[in-house]
């Protein structure tokens, strides 16, 4: 391959010829890419591989899998590096925010460390609950959030560490009807507009629809 094609073809999110298995069974064998501001997804039923893909990408996997290929950022192999520096953000089915910390404490543990000024995380911070219409929740204990807000915190958070891709493990499958519809356009218009690749894992058929990206099918 030349120069020219690497560069043409160094952005967004490579998946090449991923290959997991466990005792001795293959459960994935996948190759994809996913441009800037696209939502690729895979689905499949429970046991298919999904979330098992998914560790794989986010530098997790238990050490009984067996696993190869490349998981290339912007044209870069990140698949031998520790998940900390992958810089692969995952917004799982439950929100895991902090119990002990408030929620404008739980987006600042979103920053880089390397921003020590605390005017400065604090007004990113600020302009994140903004963003997310929930300007005044500074000091409010994650306890006491609707199922909705606790989802856009955990989403704002995923953000703030500034991600160069984003997976989405069935963020949205706890959400009741009325409210899964609604959040699931949310959630895709933040993402996009961030300008990352996104990789969406779900069983919901509209899911991917509401995806309209490339879809991959498990098991």
């Amino acid at each position: 391959m030349t120069n020219a094609q690497d560069k043409d073809q160094a952005h967004g999110l490579e998946l090449d010829t991923i290959v997991i298995s466990l005792d001795g069974q293959c459960l994935v064998d996948v190759s994809l890419s996913v441009e800037p501001g696209e939502i690729a997804t895979i689905m499949g039923p429970s046991g298919s591989g999904k979330s098992t893909l998914l560790a794989y990408l986010g530098g997790f996997l238990a050490s009984d899998f067996v696993a190869s290929g490349a998981v290339r950022l912007d044209g870069v192999d990140v698949a031998t590096l520790p998940s900390e520096r992958r810089q692969i953000g995952i917004l799982f089915q439950d929100p895991l925010l902090f119990p002990h910390l408030s929620v404008g404490e739980n987006l600042a543990f979103g920053l880089d460390a390397a921003i020590k000024d605390k005017k400065e995380r604090r007004k990113r911070v600020d302009a994140a609950l903004v963003d997310i219409n929930m300007p005044d929740f500074y000091a409010r204990d994650p306890a006491t959030l609707s199922g909705g807000q606790k989802a856009r915190v955990a989403l704002a958070r995923v953000l703030l560490s500034a991600p160069k891709a984003l997976l989405l493990d069935e963020p949205f499958s706890k959400l009741d009807a009325s409210l899964r519809a609604q959040m699931r356009q949310w959630v895709f218009d933040k993402a996009k507009a961030q300008g990352v690749p996104i990789l969406l894992v779900t069983h919901d058929e509209e899911d991917a629809k509401a995806a309209n990206g490339p879809l991959i099918q498990l098991g």
